[in-house]
């Protein structure tokens, strides 16, 4: 049984340098806050196997691309899943937790998603482009994406990448939830800087398209960014839903915004710890 005061074991790598944000900020941020209710021990993604025993939680944060440590990290989800560790967020994730599968599924599906294909006998089911945005299957942070010319994106359809068409948007927008409830959105106005983010206020719409996919997703328990392009008819295209360590952007809230969704935070926490359901 969990004791009064949940035990967590935060997963992060306070080193991990990304470009345009400072992942350590908001984890350290995060964890001060968390300490009043949790008895809370963090460590690197690399030796969350080895420490887990003891926790009532393993709370998976800003634990950089895990391309960085796939061997640990396949240890850990192994060991986490055989032994029914709590790992939050659950390792059910269907989206980036699993790789980058899920753009097909949905593109095959009909979500309103940016058009996605992996070989080139179906280059002829995306619209027609100057430019394709290639990336890996179990891409992150962008690593490895590649911008090549409309005549070169056949060769470059090897099996183990996605193909996307370059898409002209005005602006790349967020939305933040915890557990099944929306908490805020931020957008980026200059589509050339990506992490210069303002807040952003949500329409109903808007709202409606980003709840699809965490519906779709169906994890219950957890912290889910919804990425999205504004495409130049108006409408909204996913491009990416982040499952297993969505970073939260807080420094580009107001202290308000931020203390909401660190009572948000919290509470899911709490309940996850001990097992109760997500409120219906």
């Amino acid at each position: 049984m969990p004791a009064a005061r949940p035990r967590l074991l935060y997963v992060t790598d306070l080193a991990y340098r990304a470009r345009g944000r400072r992942y350590c900020d908001e984890d350290i941020h995060l964890t001060s806050r968390l300490r009043a209710h949790f008895d809370l021990a963090l460590c690197h993604p690399a030796d969350a196997a080895a420490l887990m025993d003891g926790f009532d939680a393993v709370v998976v944060r800003n634990s950089g691309p895990v391309l960085g440590y796939r061997e640990e990290y396949d240890a850990f989800r192994a060991r986490a899943l055989a032994a029914g560790t709590r790992v939050y967020n659950p390792l059910t994730g269907k989206a980036d937790m699993a790789g980058k599968q899920y753009l097909l599924d949905l593109t095959a599906a009909g979500f309103p998603v940016i058009p996605t294909v992996d070989r080139a006998e179906d280059l002829d089911r995306l619209p027609s482009a100057e430019r394709y945005v290639v990336k890996p299957r179990q891409g992150a942070d962008s690593l490895g994406l590649r911008i090549v010319p409309a005549g070169g994106v056949a060769a470059a359809a090897t099996g183990d990448v996605l193909i996307q068409p370059c898409v002209d948007f005005a602006y790349e927008v967020s939305f933040y939830f915890v557990d099944d409830d929306f908490q805020y959105a931020l957008h980026a106005p200059d589509p050339q800087r990506r992490w210069e983010l303002r807040p952003y206020r949500a329409t109903a719409a808007d709202l409606e398209f980003a709840r699809r996919f965490i519906d779709w997703n169906d994890l219950g328990h957890g912290i889910q960014r919804v990425d999205a392009c504004r495409a130049a008819d108006g409408s909204l295209l996913l491009v990416e839903l982040e499952d297993l360590n969505p970073y939260l952007s807080l420094d580009a809230l107001s202290e308000e915004a931020r203390d909401a969704f660190v009572t948000a935070f919290t509470a899911s926490l709490s309940r996850f710890a001990r097992g109760v359901p997500v409120p219906a």
